[in-house]
């Protein structure tokens, strides 16, 4: 008599149902999955669209090395979610994307180590090489401190303040310029002293205040005011405490633009002159700051006992400050630049700057009553040293513009309303510095 197996049935029934647990399971996973791929086809296409930026700066020098390693990372993370996917469709699709992501991370590997490393070297190299070949370049003789002006050396100290002095216009007028006539040779202005006040929210200014005389000066009389500009918003417009007097003009940055403006106190008439590099700033672009940002302190012209110089950033240049020699040729009647050097320090990480024999210095904020000279560049040599501490001390926090002057080697400073001067004392022989 056959009777009913139901030994093999009960164990047939089992194996169903954990057939059946494990068919549930696979297409749970393969659903959550399938809900993961177009997920994970939308992070790759941000990732994509992601590194479009980068390879762009890449290919401009302009990269950043942190975002770059953090994409990696993300990278990373998104090709171990997709290796799982794989290992259970192993389709197409999953195939498609594990390339697509390992491609990116080549890409960004290729960043990381051919341009983090080599390209930075070449890159510092390359500048190096371009500044030295300007200093080579067309320099006259006095330019490499070999005539008596630039024998006197490096600055190693400044004196208390010489001269203190409320502005004319009043200590609510908190931004501008002010000094002695900077050209040694200059008959026609040679004693004056001037003053150039922003008068329009401390940012623009279209006069010029001129005393004959230091008594006049400190008595604030007999003076003359020129009008450089109609208005507060023309195209020669002062832009930003930026200006200084050098012979009988006066060189400052022209209103909203990348422009060095000369303006003519005989004829009245402007010329003005481009300055050179990718992406020059202005108009709060690359602003003087370490502390608190000046407005508008993008651009100055600063003079020495080697001429005229425009101090600025680019963007070409990271940020980093940029020095111009200025020329005036007085028989074509024009404005040039003849040369321009790339430094490493970063202009928003700089109080103030001024120029002394072909060397620039930059200043940073202290306290509320001193700045410090901490950083020089040699254009004679290209090198630069970030060791120095020559303290000045000031009566109130902030620094619209600093200036020296090569006819008495005196240092200018618009102090918020306030008109300090400083003496500049001189130790290491310039000579000796330009070989180092």
């Amino acid at each position: 008599m056959w009777s009913f197996p139901a030994g093999e049935y009960k164990a047939a029934l089992q194996q169903v149902a954990s057939c059946e647990e494990s068919l549930n399971s696979l297409q749970d996973q393969v659903e959550l999955s399938s809900e993961r791929l177009p997920q994970i086809v939308a992070v790759i296409q941000n990732v994509t669209e992601r590194l479009e930026p980068h390879r762009y700066l890449q290919d401009q020098g302009l990269y950043t090395d942190l975002a770059v390693h953090q994409l990696g990372q993300e990278l990373s993370r998104l090709e171990g979610d997709i290796g799982d996917i794989h290992s259970q469709l192993n389709n197409a699709q999953t195939q498609k994307l594990s390339k697509e992501v390992g491609k990116l991370l080549k890409d960004v590997g290729r960043m990381q180590i051919s341009k983090t490393v080599n390209m930075k070297t070449v890159k510092e190299k390359l500048r190096y090489l371009k500044n030295s070949a300007q200093s080579c370049r067309t320099i006259p003789k006095d330019f490499r401190g070999q005539d008596r002006y630039c024998l006197k050396g490096m600055m190693s100290n400044i004196s208390d303040p010489v001269t203190t002095k409320i502005s004319p216009y009043g200590k609510t007028i908190i931004s501008g310029s002010w000094g002695k006539q900077a050209q040694r040779d200059s008959e026609g202005q040679k004693n004056s002293f001037w003053v150039q006040p922003l008068l329009n929210s401390h940012i623009w200014g279209n006069t010029v205040r001129v005393y004959q005389t230091y008594e006049d000066f400190m008595a604030s009389t007999k003076h003359e005011d020129f009008t450089v500009a109609p208005t507060f918003t023309d195209a020669n417009t002062i832009d930003g405490p930026s200006a200084i007097l050098y012979g009988e003009a006066l060189y400052y940055h022209c209103y909203r633009s990348a422009d060095i403006c000369r303006y003519d106190l005989n004829s009245n008439s402007v010329k003005r002159v481009t300055l050179p590099g990718t992406g020059v700033g202005f108009n709060n672009k690359f602003p003087y700051c370490y502390y608190d940002c000046r407005a508008n302190s993008d651009i100055e012209v600063e003079a020495d006992e080697t001429g005229l110089w425009a101090l600025y950033a680019t963007v070409g240049n990271h940020g980093n400050l940029v020095v111009s020699r200025l020329l005036w040729d007085s028989e074509a009647e024009t404005l040039n630049v003849s040369q321009t050097w790339e430094t490493r320090i970063f202009k928003k990480a700089v109080s103030n700057a001024f120029m002394v024999c072909g060397v620039l210095y930059a200043t940073r904020y202290m306290d509320d009553y001193h700045e410090e000279v901490f950083y020089a560049f040699n254009t004679g040599t290209g090198r630069e040293d970030n060791s120095l501490s020559l303290p000045l001390e000031k009566v109130a926090k902030g620094v619209a513009s600093l200036s020296y002057n090569p006819t008495n080697k005196q240092i200018y400073m618009y102090n918020d309303g306030y008109l300090l001067a400083y003496q500049a004392s001189f130790s290491t022989p310039f000579d000796t510095y330009n070989r180092k």
